[in-house]
């Protein structure tokens, strides 16, 4: 019989080694394909009720269907929503823990205040934007003022009287009613509450005159007639609220100011999972049904991904750092 030469084949232990990749190659797959392992807690850094947990709510209905996880969605309220972000930032590296980012705690919050835990681009992996819309200045039933003119002339007559509700100290509702009282020479006294919810049920009921708020969150209660919107602060008008002026239009282009929420994981996180997020809330955000839910409440969907999400961040932080020190804008 004649031998082989050694190059003609596979040798035993190429063909035993080549057996051993095949057999372990599916448990290989398995791990790398088996994020999520677990439901996925998704903090909302504000109460219930607000824009943060109504659209949190959506997206976690959205993705649970999609990821094969429940999402889990989590109020953690507090300190112009620091709290629950300080929660994400601190879980270094933790895989199913994610956030509702947004202006209060990404963009004002940390030029605000002087003890901040966190950075607000370092300690966390910025995935997509979610979604703009306009705070509004609404009245209760009591207020007899027909639009921002009147009511501003209100407040002139009677010097620190006229008071405005917000979510709380810190956020942008409460630094645009700020941006406002220095626009127009008037003294408008800020009433921080722990959540849109009470401050609107004030509203409503008469204890306060007025408040900034959210519009996702205050459109129900303007269309039943139980608040009036007498200005919105984006440039341009919102679809929802056609008829009402934006501050821009009633002379206060410096007022004029663009609320936003965004998505955002923990710092740390594999490249592989940020990629994963980034791409699934692509997908929503281009979604006909996202789109038409979001619009309901006033809200146009966001179209920023990582990159550009997280440079919008620092845009951010330098903008309202220069509002807050040229108005010398304080909490109260």
């Amino acid at each position: 019989m004649t031998q082989m030469p050694d190059n003609a084949g596979p040798t035993r232990r190429q063909i035993l080694g080549g057996l051993a990749t095949a057999l372990a190659a599916p448990g290989l797959a398995r791990a790398q394909s088996a994020w999520p392992e677990r439901p996925i807690r998704w903090i909302v850094n504000f109460p219930p009720g607000g824009a943060a947990d109504i659209l949190s709510r959506i997206l976690a209905e959205w993705f649970g269907t999609r990821l094969g996880q429940p999402i889990v969605v989590e109020n953690r309220p507090g300190a112009g929503g620091m709290l629950g972000s300080d929660l994400l930032a601190k879980a270094r590296g933790d895989q199913h823990l994610v956030m509702i980012s947004n202006a209060a705690s990404h963009g004002i919050g940390p030029v605000l205040y002087a003890n901040v835990p966190y950075d607000a681009v370092a300690d966390f992996t910025h995935i997509h934007l979610v979604g703009t819309f306009p705070s509004v200045l609404a009245v209760g039933p009591g207020v007899t003022a027909p639009d921002l003119a009147a009511f501003l002339a209100q407040a002139r007559a009677k010097p620190g009287e006229m008071t405005y509700g917000s979510g709380g100290n810190g956020t942008m509702n409460h630094l645009i009613g700020q941006l406002l009282a220095r626009a127009a020479g008037v003294e408008l006294t800020h009433v921080p509450y722990r959540g849109s919810a009470p401050a609107m049920t004030d509203v409503m009921g008469g204890q306060i005159p007025a408040l900034m708020e959210s519009l996702p969150t205050a459109l129900p209660n303007l269309r039943a007639g139980r608040m009036r919107p007498i200005a919105t602060s984006e440039p341009e008008r919102s679809p929802a609220l056609p008829d009402v002026p934006t501050f821009a239009e009633a002379g206060f282009p410096a007022v004029a100011s663009t609320n936003w929420f965004g998505f955002s994981a923990a710092a740390g996180i594999p490249p592989a999972v940020k990629a994963r997020w980034e791409e699934e809330m692509g997908k929503a955000m281009a979604s006909p049904e996202i789109a038409e839910k979001f619009g309901r409440i006033g809200v146009r969907p966001g179209t920023l991904g990582a990159e550009a999400y997280t440079a919008m961040i620092r845009s951010e932080l330098d903008k309202w750092r220069e509002v807050i020190r040229a108005g010398g804008i304080k909490v109260d």
